[in-house]
């Protein structure tokens, strides 16, 4: 099975522009928080949650 439907960014690939909120509430969007430089996205899927 592949991820994405088959369209797994590759290393280089430049991100969508999007928004998400932290867990204090507040909002970040990606093109802001790269005007200052590189920016580090991590998931974690079912991070704190059983199972």
């Amino acid at each position: 099975m592949a991820l994405f439907g088959g369209n797994a960014p590759r290393a280089g690939d430049v991100a969508p522009d999007f928004s998400a909120q932290d867990t204090e509430g507040r909002t970040w969007t990606l093109s802001e928080m790269v005007k200052d430089g590189t920016a580090v996205l991590a998931f974690f899927p079912k991070a704190f949650t059983p199972g």
